[in-house]
């Protein structure tokens, strides 16, 4: 938060799209303030009566209410995706600050709505030309959601059948750990690069794009990928899924072997011996990827 605060206050002020997001975010977040209002635990989601499952669809039906008075229908899109992820992040927290058996959960929800937001504020801080609705990375892939779906349903599935699976507390904080440190990585990359920064691979070099080799990019050729690879990873460790702990691995491995190769065609193209250059001296950052490799 404060990297991203320094960042806005070093490009200027968030424009609309930034800000409209980043007031839904906060509204739809405020779910987690209802156990103040209520005068009750924080356990009100994990075993909520009819008061708190009231009190959760009051508050939806209300902020929705709220948004669709306060933005046109251009901006009322972004603001109900960025609504959707603060309430997303409000319920983990109300999750993991409670003592039920679904804490862990609870850290899981608040990592993923987390870093789905953040792609977006990032973007409108950085590269505000290519903000869109798809920088929320909501609709990033079939594969990728697919993921999502088998990563609940093994936990859900583990859980009824080998709850104490789900209640391994350190391997569960490990799995944070790597999380935190891989969605820092990958926001660290994207400030850093600035404007060159992009979720989709450019084919054509614009007038601005320059080969940035510095911050995080003199550690890894490609830090952005290793943070959401071991981000990635870090979720389902924090999950206690085995399964999808090694099938994410091999799944990540994979996706960001052909992307690198494929993005390092066109940084070659871009830039020529500069970026080769850069290629002998750094390293990719992920295991056993070497990037594309040159005929000689």
């Amino acid at each position: 938060a404060a990297i991203m605060a320094a960042a806005v206050a070093r490009r200027g002020r968030l424009g609309r799209e930034g800000r409209a997001s980043l007031c839904s975010f906060l509204l739809g977040a405020s779910v987690a303030a209802l156990p103040l209002l209520l005068g009750s635990s924080p356990s009100l989601l994990a075993a909520p009566g009819l008061r708190g499952r009231l009190a959760l669809a009051l508050h939806v039906a209300g902020v929705n209410a709220a948004l669709l008075l306060i933005y046109p229908r251009p901006l009322y899109k972004i603001a109900v995706r960025a609504c959707f992820l603060g309430f997303a992040f409000g319920c983990g927290l109300l999750l993991s600050a409670g003592r039920s058996a679904w804490r862990h959960f609870g850290w899981y929800m608040c990592s993923l709505s987390l870093f789905h937001y953040s792609e977006y504020l990032v973007t409108a801080i950085n590269n505000p030309r290519s903000l869109s609705l798809d920088s929320f990375l909501l609709n990033h892939s079939f594969e990728y959601n697919l993921a999502a779906l088998s990563s609940w349903v093994e936990f859900t599935l583990e859980k009824l059948f080998f709850p104490e699976l789900k209640q391994i507390t350190w391997l569960s904080t490990v799995g944070l750990l790597m999380v935190i440190f891989g969605d820092c990585l990958r926001k660290a990359a994207m400030l850093t690069a600035g404007s060159n920064f992009n979720h989709i691979v450019q084919n054509e070099k614009s007038d601005t794009h320059t080969l940035v080799t510095s911050g995080v990019y003199g550690w890894f050729r490609h830090p952005s990928y290793v943070g959401w690879f071991y981000w990635s990873i870090g979720t389902q460790v924090l999950l206690c899924n085995p399964i999808c702990v090694v099938g994410y691995a091999l799944a990540s491995w994979r996706f960001f072997r052909e992307r690198i190769e494929e993005e390092e065609i066109t940084l070659i193209h871009f830039f020529g011996e500069e970026y080769l250059e850069y290629k002998r001296k750094v390293p990719s950052g992920l295991p056993f990827i070497k990037g594309v490799k040159l005929e000689l």
